[in-house]
């Protein structure tokens, strides 16, 4: 059994029916467990069961109501944006044309009806705009009939071509209306307007669609096309594709990274923009991963290609950015539920309007209902429907990205706004994740560089986790190392060894104790305040004094406090959990602003403690990084990982936050506020539209003041609704995002 999830694109799709009809078409066939179309994209996520169902299968079904299934390797990524871009000015022609021929339709109609042949000219005019630009409505007008669907190319071709046979009847056959005391009026001009106009207004709608999905369309522009490989010896210049794991490839100033690695030979400063958002270059040495992508600002290097493909960082970017556009927030079932019937709701309304001015309406009866039934089938608009919540929700979670954000879904970003309890985890989360030398304290700085050269080329050879601090701590201060002898390791206690005759000793205080080492009150002092902060001791002794103190810990991130402090002020809770003992969760949380913290927590702890705060009523978000965050991750309303942390954290959330800045916690819940609201926005324009529109298509207004709406205006109205939605999700990517304060802690290091 193989599960497959998979994008396709859609050819074909016109409005949100069309999205609701190939939902529904996958659905009904076995193996298919979900299918999702983003009608902003034209793509469908699709996830089914292979054993069960082809991809060839799907397409049939989808053939038969007549749009196409693409799969995404039948054209490359530039050979789509190729088609796009002729759409595009195939539609700007189109538009063009169309409004050419009925410029002159509508002044003739309007200002010189009476001149000679005048319906003859316009008759002629309107062919090429009703079946010749327009030719695409009634196409699919006639695939859906045959099926016996309706979609928004139904209520387009009924009206618009209603107005036209209704015209050419009285053109060819005046005296039959004018026998019967009516006078035979023509529509020529509301048929081609009304096609001029729609053929516009989904022009507009495609270039702003396009502008609304461009975050997938940055993060793809970001990847690289070619590598330069060592093979035999020799550099050469090979496609990224063509590129295998364990390449050795070379990266000179100023190139892009093609695929994520680890540097073998060099070093350089590294722009991660695209991945973090910060302007500033990281420093990378030999040994230090690098991400595809990224670009090279000085040095040159070697590295080995580790991750390649759809393997890479920037690739599962772009796959979750896709996936998590294609899903529907809760906010969205309701407008496809009214799209699902919104046409032939809207058909039966425009018959019932002609019925009542047929019947009761004043003379000329036809001519008013037939008015009324155009009119009423022209101005309702399901597209603004279907728009709204899938535009703001692409723009929303592209901004995210942008930003270094990943959010899984449009579930996630709705519901991030209703948060209003954190739950933090101590390690790698609120700390750096990392022990850190804070403080180095000497007796005597005659001596430090003999000194700190002997703990450097003993702590190499340690393997105890704190030894990397100190190592980290001493080469910063720019110390070389030395030759050792008599190198000696007690598990648990620390190191020995000798250098020009003397013994040094670097352990903890168990070691020194053992060993008779005098600790001079000074620094012993100093050594019980930086246990009392909950901090690691670590003694560096020679012969039997010690002559040099370090203070240890996880410190917090620059960032955390600063955090705190802003989710305090939006009046959200914070909580920190952690496995530690109470007096260093007690120092870390004081640090950091926390009021409520949990010490010596297991991991099923976490689980039941998120649990407890939603029996509360609060609306939970775990902020996690490990692998004994996943459950907890996985429980809580939102789970956010660090980018930092493991797989199966990243897995469990619903947000990742790339360079794992808790800061952009408060960025996510402000772009998840204003997509939401900009969604609520544009759904109260899409009813509040159609609510009103159509009564009045429908004549409502001429019983009080004589008001009869133009098919015309209709048509502009139905246009703009759909432009209107789109345009007000473009104004997400301009609008302003809170971010965090960045505040800073900084430790003293300095003798005494």
């Amino acid at each position: 059994m193989t599960n497959i999830r998979q994008f396709y694109r859609v050819e074909g799709m016109t409005c949100a029916s069309c999205a609701k009809s190939v939902e529904t078409m996958l659905t009904s066939l076995d193996g298919v467990k979900e299918a999702v179309v983003n009608f902003a994209d034209a793509s469908v996520f699709v996830d089914y069961r292979e054993d069960l169902v082809s991809f060839s299968r799907m397409q049939e079904r989808i053939r038969e109501i007549g749009y196409r299934l693409v799969a995404k390797d039948e054209f490359t990524i530039e050979e789509h944006e190729q088609k796009e871009i002729e759409k595009l000015k195939r539609q700007r022609r189109n538009v063009f044309l169309a409004i050419l021929f009925s410029v002159p339709v509508v002044i003739i109609a309007m200002i010189f009806p009476d001149i000679p042949y005048a319906n003859w000219i316009m008759f002629f005019l309107s062919i090429p705009v009703v079946f010749g630009f327009g030719n695409s409505f009634f196409i699919n007008a006639y695939k859906r009939a045959t099926h016996l669907t309706a979609n928004m190319d139904t209520l387009v071709a009924l009206s618009a071509g209603s107005a036209f046979l209704f015209s050419a009847f009285n053109t060819f056959f005046p005296e039959y209306l004018a026998g019967k005391g009516i006078e035979p009026h023509v529509y020529f001009e509301a048929a081609a307007v009304i096609i001029s106009f729609i053929l516009l207004g989904r022009y507009l709608e495609e270039k702003a669609k396009s502008r609304a999905s461009a975050s997938i369309k940055k993060l793809m522009d970001l990847g690289v096309k070619n590598a330069k490989v060592i093979r035999d010896g020799k550099e050469i210049e090979i496609p990224v594709d063509e590129v295998i794991i364990g390449d050795i490839i070379m990266i000179h100033p100023g190139e892009k990274i093609p695929v994520d690695g680890k540097i073998i030979e060099g070093n350089s400063f590294i722009d991660e923009s695209m991945l973090t958002g910060e302007s500033i270059p990281v420093e990378k040495n030999t040994g230090d991963n690098v991400i595809g992508a990224t670009i090279n600002k000085t040095g040159s290097f070697k590295m080995t290609a580790e991750r390649i493909g759809s393997e890479t960082i920037l690739s599962q970017i772009i796959r979750l950015v896709k996936e998590a556009q294609g899903s529907k927030a809760p906010i969205q079932k309701l407008a496809d539920k009214i799209a699902g019937v919104f046409v032939p709701v809207v058909i039966s309304i425009a018959i019932v309007s002609f019925i009542i001015w047929y019947l009761l309406g004043p003379s000329p009866q036809v001519t008013y209902a037939f008015v009324t039934l155009v009119t009423v089938l022209i101005i309702a608009c399901p597209c603004a429907l279907g728009l709204a919540t899938p535009t703001a929700v692409m723009v929303g979670i592209g901004k995210a990205a942008e930003m270094g954000i990943l959010i899984k879904d449009a579930q996630s970003l709705e519901l991030t706004r209703e948060i209003n309890a954190v739950v933090l985890d101590k390690t790698g989360t609120v700390t750096k994740g990392k022990p850190l030398v804070t403080n180095c304290l000497w007796e005597d700085s005659s001596d430090k560089v003999e000194m700190m050269s002997v703990i450097l080329s003993a702590e190499l050879r340690s393997e105890h986790p704190l030894a990397n601090a100190i190592v980290d701590y001493i080469k910063e201060l720019g110390i070389k190392k030395v030759e050792l002898s008599n190198f000696n390791s007690l598990t648990g206690k620390g190191v020995s060894v000798k250098y020009r005759g003397h013994t040094y000793l670097i352990g903890n205080e168990k070691f020194i104790n053992e060993n008779n080492i005098q600790v001079l009150p000074k620094l012993q002092h100093y050594a019980e305040k930086f246990h009392a902060e909950a901090k690691t001791i670590i003694y560096a002794a020679r012969q039997d004094i010690v002559r040099i103190v370090f203070a240890i810990t996880d410190p917090i991130k620059d960032t955390s406090k600063a955090f705190i402090q802003q989710l305090q002020k939006m009046n959200i809770q914070v909580h920190m959990l952690t496995g530690d003992n109470f007096q260093t969760a007690k120092i870390i949380a004081e640090q950091a602003g926390i009021e409520h913290f949990k010490s010596e927590v297991l991991p099923h702890e976490k689980l039941d403690f998120i649990k407890d705060l939603q029996d509360d009523g609060l609306k939970v978000a775990m902020v996690g990084d490990g692998i004994n965050d996943s459950p907890a991750l996985a429980r809580a309303d939102i789970g956010i990982a660090m980018g930092t942390g493991t797989d199966v954290a990243i897995e469990s959330a619903e947000i990742t936050l790339i360079k794992g800045d808790l800061g952009k916690i408060v960025t996510a819940i402000d772009i998840s506020k204003k997509t939401v609201k900009t969604i609520k926005q544009n759904l109260f324009w899409a009813f509040f539209y159609n609510i009103i529109g159509i009564p009045i298509a429908a004549g409502i207004l001429y019983p009080l003041n004589g008001f009869l709406l133009n098919p015309m205006i209709a048509g502009a109205a139905m246009a703009f609704s759909s432009v209107s939605v789109v345009l007000n999700s473009l104004r997400l990517k301009n609008r302003k995002i809170r971010q965090s304060t960045v505040g800073s802690l900084q430790s003293g290091m300095r003798p005494l």
